[in-house]
């Protein structure tokens, strides 16, 4: 299993497919199947059988998980995509953008 260079909370810019050139917090990362879940990103239309939580059944828009691959970091300085690098310290790991230096939290 790879590690992965994205975590929850991260604010993230997609690289290609039909949502290229938008950007997201990560709502959940799927670590096994190397995807993450990002808010507003990867819309999809389900089917819902009606329920206690949603009476009415019907069509619900959610979002679909999106291969890591295709998202990048927005490096907190500048707010455009970067690559990052990993330094350890101790047993704390630290995401450096590579564009700016910057220390992503």
């Amino acid at each position: 299993m790879a590690k992965l260079h994205i975590r929850k909370n991260d604010t993230v810019y997609v690289l290609s497919g039909e949502d290229k050139g938008k950007t997201g917090k990560v709502l959940k990362v799927l670590v096994a199947k190397e995807r993450a879940i990002v808010e507003g990103v990867n819309i999809v239309s389900k089917s819902a059988k009606p329920s206690a939580k949603n009476p009415q059944g019907g069509i619900i828009k959610q979002e679909a998980p999106i291969h890591i691959s295709n998202l990048s970091l927005i490096d907190p300085k500048s707010g455009k995509p970067t690559r990052i690098s990993v330094k350890k310290d101790g047993k704390n790991v630290i995401r450096i953008a590579k564009k700016s230096g910057e220390e992503i939290k």
